[in-house]
């Protein structure tokens, strides 16, 4: 399954690109996080483009080293600089290749132009995949059954 895909299947459920501006504080980030019900927000200066990302467990570490104190910095501060990205074209299982080596959750998904167009998780893509092992299964099933 592509990324493509993966969006579409999405679209019913997620309608926006949730970013933050990197002058934003990671209490506000928390916050964000907790209301979206997301691990991980794309820090973005337009809105448009990915300059950073910072996750949940990005957070958990600044508390256990620096304390609640990191709650007031910027998120520029914290957030992961080189983000990982990936375009509609490619395919789930190189995706979950990619966060599997890169030990992150999620993937910008960006257009030729570097404009984000979603994101993929890691739920996202054991689900497509999932998906695509059980109609392989369906169809081996079918032919192996005549129907």
């Amino acid at each position: 399954m592509l990324v493509r895909q993966i969006l579409s299947l999405k679209a019913a459920n997620v309608s926006e690109i949730v970013t933050i501006a990197p002058t934003a504080s990671i209490a506000e980030a928390a916050k964000l996080l907790a209301e979206k019900r997301i691990g991980a927000v794309v820090v973005s200066e337009d809105g448009k483009k990915p300059d950073g990302i910072l996750s949940e467990r990005d957070i958990v570490r600044g508390l256990g080293k620096q304390g609640d104190e990191v709650l007031s910095g910027p998120v520029s501060g914290m957030m992961t600089r080189k983000v990982s990205t990936c375009t509609t074209g490619e395919d789930a299982m190189a995706v979950l290749e990619r966060m599997t080596e890169g030990r992150f959750r999620h993937l910008p998904v960006i257009d030729d132009d570097g404009n984000m167009l979603g994101i993929v998780s890691i739920g996202d893509a054991v689900s497509a995949r999932l998906k695509e092992l059980s109609d392989e299964k369906d169809a081996l099933t079918g032919m192996i059954m005549g129907s």
